[in-house]
């Protein structure tokens, strides 16, 4: 019997950028640009996720060059998390060592090979590097710069790993783990940037704000994991919070996927309560907390939005991921798959 998708419960309202129909035709020519996406059957896949739509709905406040820059961000991190996820690569951890030092090089500053024809992940990279971190302080461009690499590191060692031995993690350390792999941390340091605002440390290291900023990013990434699960399964993907229910609490399908989504409620409900509190205790800060809130509510309601229509996850058509070759380029991280 096929299993229904429980409602997942969202309490903020639905949102979008009026700058979308812009926004694609930027990720249109900036991906032929910089070769990310080339071949047809990859450009026709690519086209079909609208991007441009999901960052409308996760930042729908940023004007028309800050929606760019985070929407080419976006893509980035889609196409590398597929190339790990989809393709033979995310079992070999070896073999994109290379190029994640490479990425290494660049937000760190220490610089690229200038003789070397560069994997298309890393031109990109050096792109995204310039147009984002100029402006930016020192303690975001810090904090940005480990979340990034912490993604990086963590996709292609710990969940290479675990794929390569044939290791199903515990709940608990998926779960932390899962912040990182869905690069949602990276994704969160943004709203700094299309807000317009500079939180201070004593924010950031406040146990209410990191409540908050964990409880969305859960949310997140375990709605990614329920809309996901029908496509991660024909690729014998086990790094999926749904499947990890099924694996070691050995519920049913259809259970653990209640399980999760009841789950998603309560984080939920544990960012509003936290949210409340902050506001409380910094009155004099609401000015710059409201914005980051709001970007933290608009990235629970707009992923949840986008899910829901994307054909990546739609369960009637997982039969598109059984040849990943169709739609994977080799030239994103100068990588061979097979």
């Amino acid at each position: 019997m096929e299993s229904e998708l429980p409602d997942i419960y969202c309490p903020f309202p639905q949102r979008t950028n009026p700058h979308v129909g812009h926004v694609r035709a930027h990720l249109d020519s900036w991906t032929r640009n910089t070769g990310l996406v080339h071949r047809d059957s990859a450009r026709e896949r690519f086209e079909q996720a609208d991007f441009g739509a999901f960052v409308g709905m996760v930042y729908p406040t940023a004007d028309s060059e800050n929606l760019d820059l985070v929407a080419d961000w976006f893509v980035w991190l889609f196409l590398v998390d597929d190339q790990l996820d989809d393709g033979h690569l995310g079992r070999s951890p070896d073999r994109v060592r290379s190029v994640v030092e490479l990425m290494h090089s660049v937000v760190t500053g220490t610089g690229t090979p200038a003789d070397e024809e560069l994997p298309a992940a890393v031109v990109a990279l050096v792109d995204l590097w310039e147009r984002t971190v100029p402006a930016a302080a020192p303690q975001w461009r810090r904090r940005f710069t480990y979340h990034l690499m912490k993604y990086l590191t963590t996709a292609t060692t710990w969940e290479a790993g675990n794929r390569a031995d044939g290791v199903v993690p515990p709940e608990a350390t998926y779960i932390e783990k899962r912040r990182h792999t869905g690069a949602i941390h990276v994704c969160m340091d943004l709203i700094e940037i299309v807000a317009g605002i500079e939180a201070p440390e004593s924010i950031h290291n406040d146990p209410r704000f990191i409540i908050a900023l964990e409880a969305s990013c859960n949310v997140v990434c375990w709605a990614n994991d329920v809309y996901s699960y029908e496509k991660e399964q024909v690729l014998g993907e086990i790094h999926n919070l749904v499947h990890l229910v099924r694996h070691h609490r050995g519920y049913g399908k259809q259970q653990s996927l209640d399980h999760v989504c009841a789950e998603i409620t309560a984080e939920t409900e544990r960012f509003l309560a936290a949210e409340a509190e902050l506001l409380t205790a910094y009155p004099q800060l609401n000015w710059m907390l409201k914005p980051y809130l709001d970007g933290m509510r608009s990235w629970m309601r707009g992923n949840l939005d986008w899910s829901r229509q994307t054909p990546r996850y739609n369960p009637a058509d997982v039969s598109q991921y059984k040849d990943p070759e169709q739609y994977l380029e080799a030239t994103v991280l100068g990588v061979r798959q097979d």
